[in-house]
């Protein structure tokens, strides 16, 4: 195929690779004379450290290196990993204690790093780490999201990490007093996984004075800087790189301790070492996702429209701060407090606490999941509590089209929206209509159904900066660098797609080049939805140059105005003559003259704003009150994206969130005891969606161009589980309510939901 129209959906180019055994993930790579990392970590979740020996370990057959907390020291190795905090309410800066990579005098999670043991095969280094001798005291383990008998860490008193506020105190205050209806209830967001198909890993290699760190990640600047600064190296002896990834989920993004001992153990060693972790490694160490309570109250006027809206959480932020932690918890989750309601009323308040759980707690798409699942979830039982129909509802409160722009009580500039026409889109792809004729049916079974709405909003996220550089080789290939980093979503499609659309450059002449801070200067990486629409503007930037430079080269070799040189995805034209070169033709042309300076191009590019992709999700469920089970027998999305540059990978994206989303809601679920021992640390105990819990989805588009970007697009890479998880709690909801329950929330495992019927409701 020579040219892509703009927004077709055209099959990803990488999976023939990935899907026959070709892709290059880090554990592909690794080069063969590696040696081996292997993790001594902690088995209780509290305890003073008193002992520590590792004597036999180091003498034990092909041990290369055994190190602990006071050896990193020694080697210069002294500083915690990064985090990001925010301000408290009374504007104190919230608790940050250090975050080791390996334990010091205390450990504060089952499986948190104590020491390190390389060796030749990954079998030698096991059975060093059995040699080990771990002396220690129990602490008492703090498990709740409240204040506990024994402090984490002495800069959080009470286990109290943050303790924030947003939004508009007086005013929400003063709207529930006036309000003609309050409604109050309680909303558990439980503690998932990430457990992403390939699990974290890395190598490292030492060469010429620099490390040279390899690792399935979601971004390579950030670990670059991060490893630098930890290793206290200058910035151009650190080299980054990701190939393939398999899942990142927000979880990866981060520069974890396993990575600084691999980089640490290479140095010291001058061998390559590489280190990849098991499932149950990477469920005890991987960042986790969820696990919150909130208290919700919504004020309504006399002609149901919401003046109010307050909310009380509480959160569990692990073991320690992330990079990310305290700030998705609270200023991401405050970002679409109000969603797509026109109230200007709101106030959220957040209790974070140090838990004995995961390292850190934040991931899976966190912030717009949470925030969206907990409005939906309180409107759908307003509505109920009201007497009114939760759609006509949702109407009456909807952001209308002519107020847009609107500028929402957390000072989010939404700029277009339509949500109204996707609501009446989705009635009818869901057939709403028919829907109680469907309920009727299933009573005649004996079995309760139901039908759940969640109309979403979501911000896209990270660094609005992205960079773009395109090259055109010796060999024919033109290269697109790009900033981004791709965990499984099409990036090496989706862009050289967008390129070609813009330039006519055949695509399977284009190969995206990503992952490598050596090749490409500066990058954002992957995460809130962010990838196509901040790397497709960079690219418009890099084609915009491109256009200027060949123009001009053009207008030179053909003795014309530069004025008389225009450029159409088809190719260049010149005023006067019949000549219309493609944008390769004029490279070789370059190439021929000697212009070499013409052959590369790179730009960056800032987004004017945020997009804002939203939508309506409706789920249909069936309940057998005999055993607690629950199917959900149809599930439909209509979404507003924008424009589109491959609706295949849309659709694609979509049907995953969907099932990450719908996995939470029914069946998955990290439970601990009251020690902190994790008891879902294999997929024997944690249950993961299969083929046969999903349904057939659903999937139509009504776009509204965002004015945000010159693209009119919105993202998409999380929207599918922004809307799922309680799309499926509601209809869980509607299925139990005429039975008389009133609270229910996930996970909707069979016995869980025979409980809820029994009136033997579960622990909070």
């Amino acid at each position: 195929m020579e040219k892509f129209g703009k927004s077709q959906s055209v099959t990803r180019v990488e999976d023939v690779r990935l899907v026959t055994g070709h892709g290059r993930y880090v554990d592909d790579i690794a080069p063969e004379n590696s040696l081996h990392l292997y993790v001594f970590r902690s088995s209780v979740a509290h305890a003073r450290i008193t002992g520590l020996d590792v004597t036999a370990a180091r003498e034990a057959e092909g041990v290369h290196l055994v190190a602990t907390a006071e050896d990193l020291a020694a080697a210069g190795i002294t500083e915690g990993l990064s985090c990001v905090t925010v301000e408290n309410r009374d504007g104190t800066t919230a608790a940050n204690p250090k975050h080791p990579v390996l334990a010091e005098e205390r450990v504060v999670w089952v499986g948190q790093p104590v020491a390190m043991i390389v060796a030749e095969t990954p079998e030698a280094a096991k059975d060093a780490a059995d040699l080990i001798e771990f002396d220690y005291d129990d602490l008492p383990a703090q498990m709740t999201l409240a204040k506990g008998d024994t402090d984490l860490h002495p800069e959080a008193p009470g286990n109290l990490a943050i303790d924030y506020l947003l939004g508009r105190e007086d005013e929400t205050k003063a709207a529930f007093d006036a309000a003609a209806h309050v409604v109050r209830t309680k909303v558990g967001d439980n503690r998932v996984m990430v457990a992403s198909l390939e699990p974290r890993g890395c190598y490292a290699e030492w060469s010429n004075d620099r490390i040279h760190l390899a690792v399935n990640g979601q971004g390579v600047w950030g670990s670059k800087r991060e490893l630098a600064r930890l290793m206290a190296l200058k910035e151009e002896q650190v080299r980054v790189t990701t190939p393939d990834v398999g899942g990142g989920f927000g979880m990866k993004s981060k520069l974890y301790p396993e990575y600084i001992m691999a980089a640490y153990a290479a140095r010291f060693l001058d061998r390559p070492v590489r280190w990849f972790a098991d499932r149950t490694e990477s469920m005890l160490s991987d960042n986790g996702a969820r696990d919150l309570t909130h208290e919700v109250a919504m004020a309504f006027d006399e002609d149901l429209r919401l003046t109010g809206y307050h909310v009380k959480t509480k959160c569990n932020l692990g073991a320690y701060n992330s990079n990310f932690g305290q700030l998705i918890q609270t200023y991401l989750f405050g970002r679409v407090l109000m969603g797509v309601y026109d109230c200007q009323n709101a106030l959220l308040e957040v209790e974070g606490y140090y838990t004995n759980t995961t390292p850190t707690d934040a991931y899976r798409g966190a912030g717009r999941p949470e925030a969206n699942y907990l409005l939906e979830r309180s409107m759908d039982y307003a509505a109920r509590a009201l007497g009114v129909d939760g759609w006509d509802l949702r109407r009456r409160n909807f952001i209308k089209p002519k107020d847009f722009p609107y500028k929402t009580v957390t000072d989010e500039l939404y700029d277009v929206g339509e949500f109204e026409r996707l609501l009446d889109r989705v009635a009818e792809t869901s057939d709403r209509q028919g829907f109680e004729a469907r309920r009727a049916e299933s009573a005649a079974r004996n079995k309760l159904r139901g039908m759940g709405l969640c109309y979403y909003i979501e911000s896209i996220l990270g660094d609005a900066s992205e960079g773009a550089k395109v090259e055109f080789m010796d060999d024919g290939r033109v290269n697109i660098y790009v900033g981004t980093q791709s965990n499984g979503q099409g990036h090496e499609t989706v862009h050289a797609q967008f390129l070609s659309d813009q330039t006519g450059i055949p695509q399977e002449m284009i190969s995206v080049v990503q992952g490598d801070s050596d090749l490409i200067a500066q990058g954002g990486g992957t995460g809130g939805s962010r990838s196509v629409t901040t790397q497709s503007n960079a690219t418009l930037a890099v084609v915009g140059d491109m256009v200027e430079a060949f123009s001009a080269f053009l207008a030179e070799r053909m003795n014309v105005d530069p004025d008389d040189v225009s450029f159409d995805e088809d190719g260049f034209r010149i005023k006067g003559s019949n000549a219309s070169p493609t944008m390769v033709d004029v490279a070789d042309m370059a190439r021929e003259a000697g212009r070499s300076d013409l052959l590369k191009h790179e730009a960056r590019a800032t987004l004017p704003g945020r997009s804002y992709p939203n939508g309506a999700h409706v789920a249909e469920v069936e309940v057998d009150p005999e055993t607690g089970e629950v199917k959900v027998l149809a599930y439909t999305v209509v979404d507003d994206f924008g424009n589109l540059i491959n609706p295949m990978l849309a659709e694609g994206q979509v049907h995953g969130g969907v099932a990450q989303g719908m996995g939470q809601a029914l069946i998955e679920h990290v439970a601990y005891d009251e020690d902190g021992q994790l008891l879902t640390a294999s997929f024997m105990d944690y249950a993961m969606p299969r083929a046969t819990d999903m349904p057939f989805v659903g999937f139509s588009t009504e776009p509204v161009p965002s004015t945000a970007n010159p693209m009119g697009m919105k993202g998409c890479g999380e929207a599918g589980t922004v809307g799922s998880m309680a799309a499926t709690a509601n209809a869980v909801m509607d299925a139990l309510w005429e039975r008389g329950v009133r609270r229910a929330d996930m996970p909707f495992t069979p016995r869980r939901v025979w409980e809820m019927l029994g009136d033997v409701r579960p622990a909070d």
